[in-house]
C-alpha cells in the first residue's frame, strides 16, 4: 500500500488567521479565548468562547459565494486555499480527477438554523432563503473546497462529533492507501458560537462559566477546570502519497503512519470511566503504523478541560503507555485547547496538524492554565511553557458524544 504524507497545512484558529500565526500564538502560551462577539451573551449563563479574530469571508469570497455558504465552510475554502498554496500543489486536470475532499464537521450552520427559524416564525415560509439548506448540511464544507478547487475526486463529510476531522484524515489517508485517488484534502470545520449553540452546551453544564476570566477558562487536566470552552475555525491538511510528494520534490511534514477507530459503547455523552474505547483507538493507531509505545515522544490529547473526559483519556494513556508514560524524560502529553478552545467537529484536523508540527519542527506547545495538576493524573502534561525535543513519532486523540474514538499517528519521514 501506498504510505501517506502532509505535504501543506491551512488553519484559521481562535489563535490565528493563518498556520504561523496559531503556530507562534501556541508556543508563546496566548489564549484565543474571549467574550463572544458574535452576538451579545447578555443573560447568557456562558459569555465566553475562542472565536476566530477578524476573519472577513468578504476579503476571500465572491457575494454570491457567500450568500450559498454558512461560516463553517467559508472557513474552510479559505484554510483550504492556504493549505493548498502551502504544499505548492499544481492541480491540473489529472491532478483535479485523482484528488479528493473528506472535511469533518459536527453540526454545521446552526447560526443559519438560529436565522432562519426566526425568519419563519416572524415573517412567514417565503421569506426563507433557497440558500438555506446548501448553507447548513454538513457536507457542504467538502462540497463547496471541491467546487472551489475543481476537486473530481471522491467527496464527503465525517460527521463523528468532536471526532469528526480526526476520523476525516483516517479515511482520506486509506484512500490513497489503496491507491483509490493520489492527492486529498482532509480536515474539518466548525462555527456553533450561536445562541443556539451556547444555550444547548451551557444547559448540559459542559462550558467554563469563568465569565470574568475568559483565558484562564479551558485548563485542561487543572484541578480547578469547570468544563470546555467552544471554540471555531477550519484546519485542511493536503495528503499526498509518499511516492508523489518525492518525485515532485514537495516538503514534507510528517507521515499520517497510523489510524485507529473505536466506541466505548457506553453512554451518549460521558465517556468510559476506565478509557477502554480511548485506549483501544490508540493501540489500533499504533499497531497499524507499526510504532512501539515507548517511540512516541509526544501526544497531543483530546483533554477538553472537562473534570471527567480529561481523567478518563489520562488513564487510558498511562495503561497504555506504561512507564514510558510517567517517568521522568519519557512522554509529553499536551492539550492545546488550553489556547484555542474546543473545536468540535474542527478539533481533530487541528490537533492533527499541530502534532505533524511538532514532528516537523521539534517543539512542544503548553497546556495552558495548568497551575495544579488534577491529583489523579500522572503524566507530564507540558503546564504553561512550550518545550524543544525532537519528536519521531507523535499521537493526536480525538473523541466525541456517542463514545466515539479516533488517534492519528503523525510521524517523521
Amino acid at each position: 500500500m501506498e504510505r501517506v504524507v502532509i505535504t501543506g497545512i491551512g488553519l484559521i484558529t481562535p489563535c490565528g488567521l493563518t498556520t504561523d500565526e496559531t503556530w507562534r500564538s501556541l508556543l508563546d502560551g496566548a489564549s484565543g479565548i474571549r467574550r463572544v462577539t458574535q452576538f451579545d451573551p447578555d443573560g447568557f449563563p456562558v459569555a465566553i468562547a475562542g472565536e476566530v479574530p477578524g476573519f472577513d469571508p468578504d476579503a476571500h469570497l465572491t457575494r454570491v459565494k457567500r450568500k450559498e455558504t454558512a461560516r463553517f465552510s467559508q472557513l474552510s475554502i479559505v484554510a483550504s486555499r492556504a493549505a493548498v498554496a502551502d504544499a505548492g500543489l499544481e492541480l491540473d486536470d489529472e491532478t483535479r480527477q485523482r484528488c479528493g475532499t473528506v472535511i469533518g464537521v459536527g453540526l454545521g450552520g446552526l447560526e443559519e438554523i438560529d436565522k432562519y427559524s426566526q425568519v419563519l416564525r416572524e415573517r412567514g415560509a417565503r421569506k426563507v432563503s433557497p440558500y438555506f439548506i446548501p448553507q447548513v448540511i454538513a457536507n457542504l464544507a467538502a462540497g463547496q473546497v471541491a467546487i472551489d478547487q475543481g476537486l473530481q475526486g471522491p467527496s464527503y463529510c465525517t460527521t463523528s462529533a468532536c471526532a469528526s476531522s480526526a476520523h476525516a484524515i483516517g479515511d482520506a489517508a486509506d484512500q490513497i492507501r489503496l491507491g483509490r485517488t493520489d492527492v486529498m484534502l482532509a480536515g474539518g470545520a466548525e462555527s456553533t458560537i450561536t445562541k443556539l449553540g451556547l444555550a444547548g452546551f451551557a444547559t448540559m453544564f459542559a462550558l467554563s462559566r469563568r465569565n470574568d476570566a475568559p483565558e484562564a477558562a479551558s485548563r485542561p487536566w487543572d484541578e480547578g477546570r469547570d468544563g470546555f470552552v467552544m471554540g471555531e475555525g477550519a484546519a485542511t491538511l493536503v495528503l499526498e502519497s509518499l511516492s508523489r510528494a518525492r518525485g515532485r520534490g514537495a516538503r514534507i511534514y510528517a507521515e499520517v503512519a497510523g489510524y485507529g477507530a473505536s466506541c466505548d459503547a457506553f453512554h451518549i455523552t460521558k465517556p468510559d470511566p476506565e478509557g477502554t474505547g480511548a485506549r483501544r483507538a490508540m493501540e489500533m493507531a499504533l499497531r497499524d503504523a507499526a510504532v512501539a509505545t515507548d517511540a512516541v515522544g509526544y501526544v497531543n490529547a483530546h483533554a477538553t478541560s472537562t473534570p471527567a473526559g480529561d481523567t478518563q483519556e489520562a488513564k487510558a494513556i498511562e495503561a497504555l503507555f506504561g512507564d514510558h508514560a510517567t517517568r521522568s524524560g519519557g512522554l509529553w502529553v499536551s492539550s492545546t485547547k488550553g489556547a484555542t478552545g474546543h473545536l468540535l467537529g474542527g478539533a481533530g484536523a487541528l490537533e492533527a496538524a499541530v502534532s505533524a508540527l511538532v514532528v516537523a519542527r521539534g517543539a512542544v506547545p503548553p497546556t495552558l492554565n495548568l497551575h495544579a495538576l488534577d491529583p489523579e493524573v500522572r503524566l507530564d502534561c507540558v503546564p504553561l511553557e512550550a518545550r524543544e525535543r525532537a519528536v519521531d513519532h507523535a499521537l493526536s486523540n480525538s473523541f466525541g458524544f456517542g463514545g466515539t474514538n479516533a488517534a492519528l499517528v503523525l510521524s517523521r519521514v
